[in-house]
């Protein structure tokens, strides 16, 4: 028996995590494959780092779904030139959210570098910011729902929006409106089956909120959208992360639960060395297939090990 599992993944992406809320409101098209970049990239922030590294095998885990080298390098070419556009009180700003992709040759891992203008975006995490799932956002597979997922993120507590958006307002969110006004499913018959209909049941399915809408009339037309979102009863339980740590740790720390470790335990053991623990779990993996060593219980095997390296004090419950 190994010790490594898919459970580290899925766990990873059970967390929560904060973006600001000019970035969830901002006005772009990007593809789903480009939004699962961005939030792979999130989902490892470090305050003031510009660099990162994306493993495609952490979100086929998370997803069950493949990602194929063409896909990648189509999504992160147009990543690089395309606009980011956010509009706050006093200005409207464009930028591009990355610098340069490195696709590391037999490793399917990426390494990003992040634009040093679009820092704040993801780092100021001051009032108004949005909690959202990982996993939850990377489970729905259109873009259109993964960018309602994020707008109705933001009022879950309230049950609604505020008051009706104009449908108008909604598509330039979403990108289906280009700069001369010009729109995509002008007809509201469209809207509704390609876009919101899917993130509708997409999100409903997928997530751990409720989502639903309801349109409005203004003389003959539709012209205003209601949004309604509310938890989902079926989804489990969120992890919620403590943004007076650092977020990486924390997210290391669920990494080491998910091998059947408790959150003392595991505080532990990413305070010793998060890579050191790595390094044991894939050594003690490669014993085992091996078959140099027999592992019953990884939990205990863990534990155990770690208590004569004296990280964990004997008399500790797992």
């Amino acid at each position: 028996m190994e010790l490594l599992t898919k459970q580290d993944a899925l766990q990873a992406g059970e967390m929560m995590y904060k973006q600001h809320n000019a970035i969830t409101s901002g006005r772009y098209d990007f593809t789903a494959c480009q939004l699962d970049i961005v939030f792979m990239v999130l989902a490892s922030l470090k305050e003031g780092e510009l660099n990162y590294k994306i493993h495609t095998a952490d979100i086929e885990l998370i997803t069950g779904r493949k990602w194929n080298i063409s896909q990648l390098t189509n999504s992160t070419e147009q990543l690089l030139t395309r606009m980011f556009e956010v509009e706050t009180e006093d200005r409207f700003r464009q930028f591009v959210l990355f610098q340069y992709f490195d696709y590391l040759k037999g490793t399917r891992t990426i390494e990003v570098k992040l634009s040093e203008v679009a820092l704040p975006y993801f780092f100021e995490l001051k009032n108004n910011f949005t909690h959202f799932q990982l996993k939850s956002v990377l489970g729905c597979t259109s873009s259109y729902a993964k960018r309602l997922y994020m707008l109705a993120c933001q009022w879950r507590t309230i049950g609604r929006f505020p008051k009706p958006m104009p449908i108008i307002e909604l598509k330039q969110m979403l990108g289906l409106v280009d700069k001369k006004g010009n729109q995509q499913y002008e007809r509201i018959s469209q809207f509704q089956e390609k876009v919101l209909d899917v993130a509708k049941r997409q999100i409903n399915e997928h997530t751990d909120i409720s989502f639903d809408y309801e349109l409005f009339k203004r003389g003959r037309s539709y012209e205003y959208i209601q949004i309604y979102v509310g938890l989902s009863k079926h989804k489990p339980t969120q992890l919620e992360i403590d943004y007076n740590k650092p977020v990486n740790d924390q997210k290391n720390i669920r990494s080491v639960m998910a091998y059947g470790i408790s959150e003392e335990y595991a505080t532990l053991i990413v305070n010793d060395s998060y890579d050191n623990f790595i390094k044991f779990v894939e050594k003690v993996n490669e014993r085992a297939r091996k078959g140099e060593i027999k592992v019953e219980n990884a939990p205990a095997y863990i534990i155990g090990s770690y208590q004569k390296k004296g990280v964990l004090p004997k008399d500790l419950k797992k």
